[in-house]
């Protein structure tokens, strides 16, 4: 039995506990806790608190699932620890990639050929269609619907209830808005609201 962390504390940490559970079924793993920025001695959910220092420490064998709450390069750093959480309920095709670290929540759907690549956060309900291709470290909140052959780049995020149209580009580190509808390709560092999407505001702009 191999000793498993959550690389976080947020609340989506949390949901994941229950998560764990469902996907343990043959007691693989014991669940020991949460790994924060900081130790906390009050603890989460009955479950401790250790601070990422303990994990080049006393929990170096650990191996550990990261929710949505650290930067890609913390995740990065414990790339050859990490193992991928996907609820039982969610429907993956045997012909999509799941990468490592990547999570998905409860009624997602991987169509045909998809992939979907390291670090990948998707919450309850996305749809994920045939040939997409979603990179490293994106992440997608509940509801999210991805049509044929639509590519997400590195580190984008996308809202709540959010839509892409097949064929079409998200660029590396935009953010799409809650329930956006996106009809054309996305510019890296971009963001985009509305029905149909427009630009809100270039993030390069601001510094980012």
């Amino acid at each position: 039995m191999r000793d498993l962390l959550i690389l976080g504390n947020g609340v989506h940490a949390c949901e994941m506990v229950e998560i764990i559970e469902r996907y343990n079924q043959k007691n693989e793993y014991r669940f020991l806790g949460f790994v924060a920025r900081k130790p906390d001695d009050k603890g989460l959910l009955g479950y401790p608190v250790f601070g990422l220092e303990d994990l080049d420490g006393p929990l170096r064998h650990a191996l550990l699932i990261p929710d949505n709450t650290f930067e890609l390069e913390v995740k990065q750093r414990f790339s050859d620890r990490v193992i991928t959480l996907i609820d039982p309920s969610c429907f993956v095709s045997r012909t999509a990639r799941i990468g490592r670290g990547t999570v998905l929540f409860p009624h997602c759907y991987v169509g045909l050929n998809a992939v979907v690549g390291d670090f990948v956060f998707c919450l309850s309900g996305c749809i994920i269609n045939h040939d997409v291709i979603i990179e490293e470290g994106s992440i997608l909140a509940s509801g999210v619907s991805l049509a044929g052959h639509v590519n997400i780049k590195r580190e984008v995020y996308l809202g709540q209830a959010s839509t892409v149209k097949q064929y079409l580009s998200v660029g590396e580190k935009s953010l799409v808005g809650m329930g956006a509808v996106v009809v054309r390709d996305v510019e890296p560092k971009t963001v985009v609201v509305g029905n149909p999407a427009r630009i809100l505001k270039k993030l390069e702009d601001l510094g980012h």
